[in-house]
């Protein structure tokens, strides 16, 4: 009984460790656009529209529609930058200008095979 509980802790513990290791996917950003992310109230009867914005980022098989967490983060992403990301379960995590980012991915899509 030890024997198989030795066995399944190695093959656990090496599980989780590639996991944590993931290796960083590269991918550019094609383009920018606000989006509406929510409503804020200013008084009992009035309330803003809260803008987000939402990116497309291309890799080579896949497109990903990401969206800012928060509204309140407002640095703009340009188009046609390249970057470096980690997908963590419904989050893009990447670095840019020496900030990381998370992102959440509202959408994602397969890209057609090239015609050769």
């Amino acid at each position: 009984m030890k024997k198989y509980f030795l066995v399944f802790s190695i093959l656990a513990l090496g599980a989780g460790l590639g996991f944590a290791d993931q290796k960083p996917t590269a991918g550019t950003v094609i383009s920018m656009s606000s989006v509406g992310c929510g409503t804020k109230k200013q008084s009992k009867k009035e309330s803003t529209d809260l803008m987000c914005q939402q990116y497309v980022v291309r890799t080579a098989t896949t497109e990903y529609q990401i969206r800012q967490p928060k509204p309140s983060e407002k640095e703009i992403i340009p188009a046609n930058t390249p970057i470096a990301f980690t997908v963590d379960k419904d989050k893009m995590k990447f670095k840019f200008n020496g900030k990381k980012h998370e992102f959440l991915i509202v959408g994602a899509s397969a890209l057609a095979a090239p015609v050769h």
